[in-house]
């Protein structure tokens, strides 16, 4: 029987269900309200789009190094409590009226630092909190509760828009940030094992020094990297190639990006069966596998225009890479010593954050050259080289999670 999930780990549950809900809704409701209310147009949409991200970049490492020198739950604290302020501040300005691109900008910028303090503390947190055989288990319940906000949070944003008015989409992102924040208060923490205070620069070298000479962590590392870059690869593209070479609508585009979601909730509920069946190792591939074959299957549509085809395409790219999430945190959550969680969690969220706009640059450039067709054969040979190096790998012989490292 499995180890049953403490109740502590119920609340990070249900307190990462809630604020990325939170962010979901905020993220998707901010452009439309900017478009509708404002008369934003694709530049002042973009400079939204960057603030947002800004902050994964800036402040990753800055986070990571705290959340390895105080307890999780109260850095969890501090970031919701941030980000439930700006929402609420950003309710209130929708309501008296006072809204423009600038207040946007800024208070999406101070919920996205919220969002960075989160997200670098609770995989921190987990170790702690349920036992190492457990770890997969648990890390796939948050991938699910994550999943199901990345699904459901646009779609309620941008009904709640059109039904209700932008600030109820407000007020609903800024009612769960506060149930998150009720729920990190019901969370007892045990007693963390914190770094010595020394200078930051020399913690950071440490944890970077862990991730790159670990054979396996840094084959995890690199295949992230070269994921991200592909797939931004294929996003640049998607849009444009289905206007115009697929012959989709609006509505259409919309319901094939769904699928992609909808992959991300069907891999977090299968990721478990995958863990239990497959050889750890083969586990972890699993998710590159899988993006190789939502590549190949986009790249069908070259030959024959499908809709259909290119839902598919996004529902494997959901399905897949969510089980490589859960798997690869879990063997990094595993190698790592607990007072370096934090600072490791960083690097790798500050190195995906930085792969993503070079993957969208490098996507918009080779579309404007050679067209959308030579993004998608672009994003094939990247996905094809992420599994290349997975499977290349030592992570290939894991037969299952291997001994955790004393701290």
């Amino acid at each position: 029987m499995p180890t049953a999930l403490p109740r502590s780990f119920a609340h990070l549950t249900g307190a990462n269900l809630a604020a990325h809900a939170a962010e979901q809704i905020s993220l998707a409701a901010a452009p439309i309200v900017a478009v509708l209310m404002l008369q934003a147009g694709p530049g002042e949409i973009g400079l939204l789009a960057m603030v947002q991200t800004l902050p994964f970049l800036l402040l990753s490492i800055p986070f990571g190094l705290l959340a390895d020198r105080m307890p999780r739950r109260r850095l969890m604290l501090g970031a919701e409590g941030l980000r439930a302020l700006a929402l609420l501040v950003l309710f209130g300005v929708v309501v008296s009226g006072q809204l423009s691109i600038g207040v946007l900008a800024v208070l999406g910028f101070a919920g996205a630092v919220g969002t960075v303090g989160f997200s670098v503390a609770a995989p921190a947190l987990v170790p702690s909190l349920v036992p190492r055989e457990a770890l997969a288990r648990a890390n796939g319940r948050l991938e699910l509760a994550r999943s199901a906000a990345f699904a459901a949070g646009p779609a309620a944003a941008g009904a709640l828009v059109t039904w209700a008015g932008a600030s109820a989409a407000f007020a609903l992102a800024t009612v769960l940030s506060v149930a998150a924040l009720a729920l990190l208060l019901r969370l007892a923490e045990p007693p963390p094992v914190l770094a010595s205070p020394r200078h930051p620069f020399v913690d950071l070298r440490e944890g970077a020094n862990l991730v790159w000479h670990d054979p396996l962590l840094r084959p995890i590392l690199l295949t992230a990297i070269v994921w991200n870059i592909a797939w931004f690869v294929l996003q640049a593209a998607y849009v444009p190639y289905a206007v115009r070479q697929l012959g989709l609508g609006a509505g259409a585009v919309g319901a094939t990006l769904a699928a992609n979601g909808i992959g991300l909730v069907a891999g977090a509920l299968l990721a478990g069966r995958i863990v239990a069946r497959l050889p750890f190792g083969r586990a972890i591939q699993f998710g590159p596998a899988l993006s190789v074959l939502g590549a190949v299957l986009m790249v069908a549509t070259l030959v024959v225009p499908s809709g259909g085809l290119a839902a598919a395409s996004l529902f494997v790219f959901g399905a897949g890479p969510i089980v490589w999430t859960i798997t690869s945190t879990t063997l990094r959550q595993t190698l790592t010593p607990a007072q370096m969680l934090g600072r490791v969690s960083a690097i790798f969220l500050t190195v995906n954050a930085g792969a993503r706009p070079v993957g969208a640059a490098l996507g918009a450039a080779v579309g404007a050259g050679w067209g959308e067709a030579a993004c998608l054969w672009l994003a094939l040979a990247g996905f094809v080289l992420q599994a290349a190096l997975i499977f290349a790998s030592p992570v290939r012989a894991l037969r299952q999670l291997p001994a955790a490292t004393a701290a």
